[in-house]
């Protein structure tokens, strides 16, 4: 049989996998794209809290700017672009004075610039620390990589850090055990998570080395919650942009490298979001860590973070530490809305909404059929059904069905509507 297969010269699969691999398709553009369907620009909202970009080396080949969804397949269709997942706190590109002469179709009158968009080594086609592209032309066989939950970049295993690949938190099945993963420049910044207990790290992702405080006590035993919190996070921006490394000042940071400066992840006129606002009013005066992270070093070099899921719902939200995350850029922490989870969460929905407003508008439009196109409507799937059914009953079982045998089928559907 695997012979008579050969000789068709086709890849086989059944109906089942066909309409599965579809169906897995959609959902995962939907969830890269956050149910948006490309239908405008998506400038006139401002810099969104999370959102699908692409860079198009065709009209950008710095690599300085994004565009979105919308512009990416009407404005820049036929270009070479990348495809950068989602980002924070961005405004579409398209158009602006980066472009040069090029307009956007779909929202011309843009500023010159959006001074708070920030750009990495993504938008050029390199990723890592060491700057190749993904895919790799050089390498035969692709590496998995890991994206940072903090500077949205994407690393080899065998470049994070670690001494084994092994040591990232896995179960049996090779899937990972850890919700969110920081990489080593950026974990220097939240070096205070080496406070929190092991409930907010993945198995095996938890720093060994203890954190010691100016008065040489060590903090690592496990502090218990004294409240549930809500707050989630996902991604944020490490950046070259020269026009944000003085964010840096606060960070507590001198381990970062000069690539890898740390810059804002919100917006100051996002600042007072519904979501960010509630997260804030829920702040208590005691601190869930039991000490004061101002007086806390971290003795050993940064090591990259494995984070266990919801881990964002432990972090501390006492006056100190909101005070702390605003010092640092890093308050989109507490903001439920910005998290990638959140993102691909309400992406779902909205493809349930989608695909029931379509079922709903089939079914409508025909109720609103007369009698006679109903009829035949009707008739025309019970002729489909009988030809493919004898199909079925005289195709050779051994045999894969080809494109030839589904033509013949409709071709044989045309001649028993011309003999009516």
């Amino acid at each position: 049989m695997a012979s008579e297969f050969d000789d068709e010269g086709e890849q086989t699969v059944s109906i089942n996998e066909y309409l599965e691999s579809i169906e897995e398709e959609e959902l995962e553009a939907d969830l890269v794209l956050g149910g948006d369907e490309g239908d405008e620009c998506t400038y006139s909202k401002g810099y969104m809290k999370r959102q699908a970009i692409f860079s198009c080396l065709t009209c950008t080949p710095d690599g300085n700017a994004g565009i979105c969804t919308a512009c990416c397949l009407s404005c820049h269709d036929g270009h070479e672009v990348l495809e950068l997942w989602t980002k924070r706190n961005f405004k579409c590109d398209c158009g602006n004075s980066k472009f040069r002469d090029f307009s956007c179709k779909l929202f011309p009158s843009k500023e010159v610039e959006n001074v708070e968009n920030s750009y990495n080594h993504n938008f050029k086609g390199v990723y890592c620390t060491c700057n190749r592209p993904y895919p790799d032309p050089d390498v035969q066989e692709q590496e998995e990589m890991i994206q940072c939950c903090m500077c949205e970049d994407w690393f080899h295993e065998e470049h994070i850090g670690l001494n084994s690949p092994n040591e990232v938190p896995r179960d049996e099945e090779g899937e990972p055990l850890y919700e969110d993963f920081i990489c080593k420049a950026c974990s220097a910044v939240c070096s205070f998570l080496t406070l929190y207990p092991k409930t907010i790290w993945a198995a095996g992702g938890r720093p060994v080395a203890p954190v010691t405080t100016s008065k040489d006590k060590s903090v690592v035993e496990d502090i218990p919650f004294k409240d549930d919190v809500a707050g989630k996070h996902e991604n944020d921006v490490c950046s070259d942009s020269s026009h944000k490394d003085n964010l840096v000042a606060n960070a507590n940071c001198d381990t970062v490298p000069d690539d890898k400066k740390f810059v804002n992840g919100e917006s100051s006129q996002n600042g007072d979001s519904s979501s960010l606002s509630r997260s804030i009013a829920s702040s208590h005066a005691t601190c869930l860590l039991g000490v004061d992270w101002m007086d806390v070093t971290n003795v050993s070099e940064s090591k990259p973070l494995f984070l266990s899921k919801n881990w964002r719902d432990g972090l501390c939200r006492c006056d100190k530490c909101l005070v702390m995350y605003k010092q640092k850029h890093i308050s989109y922490l507490l903001d439920k809305e910005d998290s990638i989870a959140e993102y691909e969460k309400n992406a779902k929905q909205k493809r349930e909404e989608k695909l029931q407003q379509r079922e709903g508008a089939e079914l409508k439009f025909f109720n609103n059929l007369g009698h006679i196109e109903k009829m035949e409507i009707l008739n025309g799937i019970a002729d489909f059904k009988d030809e493919f059914r004898s199909f079925l009953g005289s195709v050779d079982p051994s045999k894969a069905i080809t494109a030839a045998d589904v033509n013949q089928i409709f071709e044989n559907l045309k001649n028993k509507r011309r003999r009516v």
